[in-house]
């Protein structure tokens, strides 16, 4: 089955909006992972808008504390994915903080979210992801990297060293919320993108703007391993709870794992 990471910046974007500790990152983590999730996904900006430093290590001892009760009883592990910028702010974090994931993700300054995959017709691109990438891999960090579908990129992606993709799908997203049809023309482009990053050995990721409309098509998405979900399941669970709302992202999940 598609593992489900939740993204929980949005709970500590309400949270900073107040102060204090209301709603706790740490509570609402342990009730996504009680509901089935897989795992967590922080993306720690550098001005701590949401995600700070502090939670970044919180959330590490939360979750090895969590996964020592869980293997007792025999359930798999969950992981911790964190997503950032190639910086040496980002590598001293990560590297310290040693999550089974990193995902490495082209950050531009004032934006709002991560809106694009990396570029790598600019060469520069390849010699600032390169020591970074090596340094996450030497300690046994998993690696991905945001990407769009121009799958001509994904050679340069490999020689990097890393192990996966994590799939850009605002395109999709909103091309679905306008059109299903024309959604469902754009998803060709993922397949595609998909199969083409399988043959270079690359996992396959997805994430943005992915809820349980749209993953009625892309769940069928081939080789399909994680989706990184935050903002529309954060802004669905406020309808439904939280606890209900990643249950039925999982259910979408395994009907796409069905087809």
């Amino acid at each position: 089955m598609t593992q489900l990471s939740v993204n929980v910046n949005k709970i500590a974007t309400l949270r900073n909006s107040r102060g204090g500790s209301i709603p706790n990152v740490l509570k609402l983590s342990e009730i996504i992972l009680d509901s089935g999730a897989h795992g967590i996904t922080v993306h720690p900006r550098s001005d701590e808008r949401h995600i700070t430093k502090q939670d970044v290590f919180e959330l590490k001892e939360f979750l090895e504390s969590y996964n020592e009760k869980i293997t007792k009883l025999g359930i798999s592990k969950k992981e911790y994915n964190i997503e950032g910028e190639p910086s040496e702010r980002f590598l001293e974090l990560v590297l310290k903080a040693k999550p089974d994931q990193a995902t490495l993700v082209p950050v531009k300054p004032g934006e709002i979210t991560s809106d694009h995959g990396f570029d790598f017709r600019d060469p520069k691109t390849f010699v600032t992801l390169k020591p970074i990438v090596e340094a996450f891999r030497k300690e046994g960090i998993r690696v991905s990297l945001f990407m769009e579908t121009d799958f001509t990129f994904y050679d340069q992606v490999t020689l990097l060293g890393a192990e996966r993709i994590e799939l850009y799908t605002g395109p999709f997203a909103h091309a679905f919320d306008a059109d299903v049809q024309k959604g469902i023309q754009i998803f060709e482009s993922y397949q595609q993108a998909a199969i083409e990053a399988n043959k270079r050995g690359l996992g396959v990721n997805a994430g943005h703007d992915l809820d349980t409309n749209n993953l009625q098509v892309f769940a069928k998405l081939p080789f399909l391993e994680e989706v990184s979900i935050g903002h529309r399941l954060m802004a669905q669970s406020i309808v439904d709870g939280l606890g209900n709302t990643v249950k039925e992202y999982l259910k979408v999940l395994s009907q796409g794992n069905e087809s």
